[in-house]
């Protein structure tokens, strides 16, 4: 404190005021109200906004994954696998998360195997996009090695890729998938809804960079695919595709289709295709090994068609088991065509006119029907008709109808010409000769039961004609090369003639043999074709009988069907 002076007198210093008041009011207003905000706005956020944000939240880190479906597997009757799924990873990367760093491209565009300009343009094609495939469907093994790179922006998804143990053996009738797992060919594509079963949904919780950190829970399962369960017997489809194969090469042909079907259920034990591919490396295939021939394609069947024809003949009366026909000179003429058999074979009987493959022989038959009786007798054995195997794009084939045919025509059906047929229609109708006159469906899938099939041709005509059969085979005629060691068979040769585009071709052929084996008991019927032989050999007898010898043979002793007693 200071005291100042003036004319003697002494003043004291005038005292700053102590901090109160107004200000001390306003200060203390300041922070209430400051602090009323705050807490205002902690219970905005916490209480009544909370919902919103969680949920915001949420949506950046909860993710819903999809749990792919295990696709249904299919097997032979057998329980063997002909088409499984087996599980693989996918990488795929977010292009906008993916490092600048050289090295760590350089890194991955090798680990990946491609180059690193590959890499860059495909990066830059999606650069706007957060989503690009990397590879698919890799090995868990082979992904994992790219994983522990530890990439930023790259990622693993869990798929499923189909496998066919059998390879090109049965590809045309299982079909393939596609890499999204999808039926594109085959009983794959029939069945697609039903073997693919239905995807799952879980919750997850994933960081900025994708990475999974927790798993909430599964919201729906996946749901599996049903199963398959074919009628084929893998044994038998590999021996079927291993005899045609070498039948197609060794007679330098264009392919072969063969069929065998059960002659008491209509299953299809084997049914095999050439040429073919391999399902699981489809690199270089032939488009024309993608065609299941025997469902898809037809063919004039030819003199195979002379055993069916007879049948129409025996029920019409018009002529008796015991006739016989003057075949001579070997040549007819009819609406200017002239129909030939291979010589002039004279007076024959009924099975000596199938023995010696007769066009004359038929002819003359088939000229005593009726307009209509051929027709109808190839109808009620499935002629014209689809299949009914539910195979995607099965021929019904073709079987004119008789508002117009003329006597030419009527004997052309007789032996097998004028009409189309694929191998599955020809083997559903042997099997009533097979099976005392009743015509049994083909079916691809395995019977729980025996069906009730079709009544197409009396049992008395069937098992006159299935005797008939045998004695086509014997050693002294053309079918010679059909027969089995062992067991009693039988059946009918055909060479057709192909078309062109000026008319049947005089150097092209197919090759047929339709057989029943064991006479005794049928319990196999099987149909033979080789397309186009070249090498020589184009006569049914001398190159697809032997086919039929060799995998009927080995079918009927691997079904443990015991052999005859009286077979040669």
């Amino acid at each position: 404190m200071r005291s100042e002076r003036r004319g003697g007198t002494s003043r004291q210093a005038p005292i700053a005021p102590p901090l109160g008041g107004g200000r001390f009011v306003f200060i203390l207003l300041a922070i209430g109200l400051a602090s009323a905000i705050l807490i205002g706005r902690i219970t905005l956020l916490q209480v009544i906004d909370r919902p919103f944000l969680q949920s915001q939240g949420d949506a950046r880190t909860l993710r819903h994954e999809t749990i792919p479906a295990h696709r249904g597997m299919i097997t032979d009757r057998n329980g063997e696998p002909l088409a499984i799924s087996t599980p693989v990873v996918t990488l795929w990367a977010n292009p906008q998360e993916l490092p600048d760093d050289a090295i760590q491209r350089v890194m991955l565009a090798q680990a990946l195997g491609m180059t690193l300009d590959d890499f860059e343009s495909r990066v830059a094609r999606f650069s706007e996009r957060e989503f690009m495939y990397l590879r698919r469907q890799m090995t868990p093994a082979a992904a994992q090695q790219i994983l522990n790179l530890r990439t930023p922006g790259v990622y693993p998804q869990r798929e499923y890729k189909r496998y066919y143990p059998a390879g090109e053996v049965a590809a045309q009738l299982l079909g393939v998938t596609n890499v999204d797992d999808i039926g594109q060919e085959g009983l794959e594509l029939s069945y697609q809804p039903y073997l693919a079963g239905h995807p799952g949904q879980r919750r997850v919780i994933k960081d900025r960079r994708g990475r999974l950190v927790r798993e909430l829970g599964v919201i729906n399962e996946a749901q599996p695919g049903g199963g398959l369960t074919l009628a084929i017997d893998q044994r038998i489809q590999y021996m079927a595709y291993r005899e045609l194969r070498a039948a197609v090469a060794e007679n330098e042909a264009d392919g072969g289709v063969l069929v065998m079907m059960d002659a008491r259920t209509g299953e299809v034990l084997a049914m095999a295709n050439l040429p073919s591919y391999n399902p699981n490396n489809r690199a270089g295939l032939d488009p024309r090994g993608l065609r299941n021939q025997a469902l898809v394609d037809v063919f004039e069947p030819g003199s195979v068609m002379k055993p069916l024809a007879m049948a129409a003949i025996l029920e019409s009366g018009v002529v008796d088991r015991d006739a016989i026909v003057d075949t001579s000179p070997g040549w007819m003429r009819l609406d200017q065509f002239t129909i030939r058999d291979f010589r002039n074979y004279g007076k024959l009987d009924l099975a000596g006119i199938l023995e010696k493959s007769s066009n004359i022989g038929m002819s003359r038959l088939a000229l005593q029907l009726s307009d209509t009786a051929l027709w109808e007798k190839y109808n009620q054995l499935g002629l014209g008709q689809a299949p009914g195997t539910g195979f995607p794009g099965e021929s019904t084939g073709s079987l004119p109808a008789p508002v117009r045919w003329s006597r030419s025509e009527r004997a052309a059906l007789s032996y097998g010409y004028g009409l189309s047929v694929s191998a599955v229609q020809l083997a559903s109708a042997y099997t009533a000769l097979a099976n005392d006159g009743v015509r049994l469906q083909p079916s691809l899938l395995r019977l729980s039961e025996p069906p009730q099939g079709i009544p197409a041709i009396s049992p008395t005509v069937a098992n006159d004609l299935l005797n008939i059969l045998e004695t086509s085979v014997a050693a002294y005629t053309g079918g010679r090369r059909a027969r089995v060691e062992g067991y009693r068979v039988g059946g009918k040769t055909g060479t057709v003639r192909k078309t062109g585009q000026q008319g049947y071709t005089t150097d092209a052929y197919r090759s047929v043999f339709a057989g029943i084996a064991p006479i005794s008991d049928p319990r196999i019927v099987t149909v033979v074709m080789i397309d186009h032989p070249k090498a020589g050999e184009f006569y049914g007898g001398a190159v697809a009988a032997p086919v039929f010898s060799s995998v009927t043979g080995n079918a009927l002793r691997l079904l443990d069907v015991p052999p005859d007693h009286d077979a040669e």
